[in-house]
């Protein structure tokens, strides 16, 4: 993985190739590279380690093609390097491949390789399925037909798109496990694992199905099963403007979704509250209320912070709705050969709709029987696409890796669905109007705590320098607490740990020293005695507290204190959680990390 663009028609390839890519950068990768046909067909790549602009720097002054992959990495098989970089060719340059995905038998498919001729010039599973495919090539002729031909040999996960010097009007991708996306042009047709590749060229996009090809042409395209039966594919309009991908003015992106957060959430709840009978319209759930009385539990599935949003998620649907909620990471769930319950809802949670562990959980359900909701945030998903029905986000386009307005309208996405429960159970009339009421009123307590961003960055200069941090919070505030830890590890690289704040004495207070700041939750609700009174021991121990919560503690309990807005019980774990994600992104500005973009990760994970 993690990104890839294609391109074919009447123009310079090399221009969208390197543009599209830009795009893409915010998927994360160590590496980038492009192949263009040029006059005659003439395969001409260039690739290098490092980022788009050191590959638009390295691009010769006269690389010119109208046919074009290309590709941004992170490494999988092989450290970052320029010959582990994609496109990767055969021995003869007349195959060019790029590939998001695993190659399960990689090796096997190698050694076979090996014997047979092919000199290997990377350590990746990848240039495998460019020998497997020159192979064919030279018996089957047509492209099409010796891609097919090398995927039914291959075990694992793809995206692919693939050029042939020798057939340069033509591209063949293909897609299991691993988006991929084409788009419509006029004369001209784009490809790309992501439709912000695509948005500045076209809006008519069709998403392909696991174990479907397609050939690429400028005049239009064709698909097709690996059993080279035709399918058909209608486009569909993509919604979001071009100017979603820009900074709009801020330093990073990561900052514009945190400040976009009151009108994503605006546009969550857009058209779902129902004030006359105190409840919430989500009539993509493709259940009625019969089928919804007769769901005994809710389980959710999620990786990284879908996970804890489901666990906020979980929390909301038992107290809204009484029924038993509970949130597993999706990526352990299939391993542990899950019994899957007739009367159990499966919702599975995912910003871009294609990581792999939820959708391969999503895929173990179904083959079993079970039913399951998507909340996703990318219409024509392979998630949503998977499932029985769902909830879409409609938080816009999320660049930046750390998630923010996406987590925050994934939570608004579970309160709607706790309250629909709720009324069709046993939650009064009077509380569905307090939740409607509350719900209506978040995007404003939001802007109220943007507003003392100044004075949050101020304290995270204060505590960035910590080698540790630990945070705390009970019943609705840990998974904040998990959530908050989570962003400050991932874009500051500062090590955080969540707990309950009850399970402190059993354990983790040994850690409690002036070096070990803890940042506690400590809203104003039935629980407030009990964590100021964890505070005390906190501070017995000469630990340091920030405290977030309603109104501040003593100043012998915490030695700061952000205060939110205060909201209906159930909703205030929404709000405590802005300005965690602020802190973590002060923390990360003020230590000079790559906020938009942090080591080792992706925003799409589409590997296990």
């Amino acid at each position: 993985m993690c990104g890839i663009v294609a391109y074919i028609g009447p123009k310079d390839a090399t221009t969208f190739l390197l543009e599209g890519l830009q795009r893409l950068e915010y998927r994360g990768y160590d590496s980038a590279g492009i192949a263009v046909l040029g006059k005659g067909g003439a395969l001409k790549v260039c690739k290098t380690k490092g980022r788009v602009a050191d590959l638009a720097a390295a691009v010769p002054a006269r690389f010119k093609g109208t046919t074009g992959i290309g590709h941004t990495r992170w490494a999988t098989h092989g450290v970052p390097s320029d010959a582990n970089a994609h496109p990767h060719t055969d021995n003869a340059d007349r195959i060019a491949v790029v590939h998001n995905g695993i190659i399960e038998n990689a090796d096997e498919l190698r050694a076979r390789l090996t014997a047979e001729g092919a000199v290997f010039t990377s350590e990746t599973d990848t240039e495998v399925l460019a020998h497997l495919i020159s192979a064919h090539a030279a018996k089957d002729g047509e492209l099409e037909d010796a891609v097919r031909a090398a995927l039914k040999l291959v075990v694992g996960t793809y995206g692919i798109a693939v050029v042939d010097s020798a057939q340069p009007d033509r591209i063949v991708v293909a897609r299991n496990g691993s988006p991929i996306v084409l788009g419509i042009g006029e004369k001209e047709m784009f490809a790309a694992s992501d439709v912000a590749a695509l948005v500045r060229y076209t809006r008519q996009v069709v998403h392909l199905e696991d174990g479907e090809l397609a050939t690429v042409r400028a005049d239009g395209f064709r698909t097709f099963t690996e059993d080279a039966r035709t399918v058909t594919r209608q486009p569909s309009t993509v919604d979001w403007e071009v100017g979603s991908y820009d900074t709009a003015g801020y330093e990073h992106y990561l900052l514009k979704e945190i400040h976009e957060q009151p009108a994503a959430v605006e546009r969550t709840l857009s058209g779902r509250l129902d004030e006359r009978f105190a409840t919430a319209h989500l009539g993509g759930l493709n259940l009625d209320a019969r089928e919804l009385r007769e769901i005994r539990r809710v389980k959710i599935l999620g990786c990284g912070s879908a996970y804890y949003a489901g666990e906020m998620g979980a929390q909301l649907i038992e107290e809204l709705a009484r029924i038993p909620a509970h949130s597993e990471p999706a990526s352990e769930f299939r391993y542990r050969n899950p019994v899957i319950e007739a009367d159990t809802l499966y919702v599975a949670v995912s910003q871009s709709g294609e990581t792999y562990d939820t959708l391969a959980a999503v895929q173990e359900i179904k083959r079993k029987g079970g039913r399951v909701l998507g909340v996703v945030n990318t219409v024509g998903s392979a998630i949503a696409r998977e499932c029985d029905g769902g909830i879409y986000l409609h938080a816009g386009p999320e660049i930046s890796v750390a998630s923010t307005k996406a987590f925050t309208s994934t939570v608004i996405a579970f309160a709607l669905l706790a309250l629909h429960f709720g009324r069709i159970h046993d939650l009064s009339p009077a509380d569905g109007r307090r939740i409607v009421s509350g719900l209506k009123a978040l995007p404003g307590h939001i802007r109220e705590i943007l507003g003392q961003e100044e004075q949050i960055a101020e304290l995270a200069a204060k505590y960035a320098d910590n080698a540790g941090m630990m945070f705390i919070g009970r019943v609705r505030g840990y998974p904040v607490a998990r959530e908050g830890a989570q962003k400050l590890k991932e874009i500051s690289y500062v090590h955080a740990e969540a707990y309950p704040a009850s399970e402190l004495k059993h354990g983790p207070l040994a850690l409690i020293s002036p070096e070990l700041p803890t940042v506690a939750l400590v809203p104003d609700d039935e629980l407030l005695d009990k964590n100021l009174t964890t505070l005390g021991e906190i501070k017995a121990r000469s630990g340091r507290v920030l405290a977030i919560g309603h109104r501040a503690p003593e100043a012998k309990l915490a030695d700061h204190c952000i205060v939110v807005p205060k909201s209906e019980p159930e909703l205030d774990p929404l709000l405590l959680n802005i300005p965690l994600q602020l802190l973590a992104y002060h923390a990360a500005v003020a230590l000079g990390r790559d906020v938009d973009k942090p080591r080792n990760l992706a925003k799409s994970v589409t590997v296990e």
